[in-house]
């Protein structure tokens, strides 16, 4: 499975899958928001993943 397919299912098609589009699964104003960043590209390499450089929860960041 290509990384960007894999970064849609584990966020925007469970969000539809459970109904619950009009909440999560998007990054856009008014949604419930749990992000991270990280070095490079995820979308082009899972392993990316890997280097978490903040978490943002509830609004907060958290810096590693």
């Amino acid at each position: 499975m290509p990384a960007l397919d894999a970064l849609k299912a584990a966020t925007s098609i469970d969000a539809k899958i459970l109904h619950m589009e009009d909440r999560i699964g998007r990054i856009r104003e008014g949604l419930l928001a749990e992000l991270i960043a990280v070095d490079g590209d995820p979308s082009k390499d899972l392993a990316k993943l890997h280097s978490i450089r903040l978490v943002m929860k509830n609004g907060t960041i958290y810096k590693q």
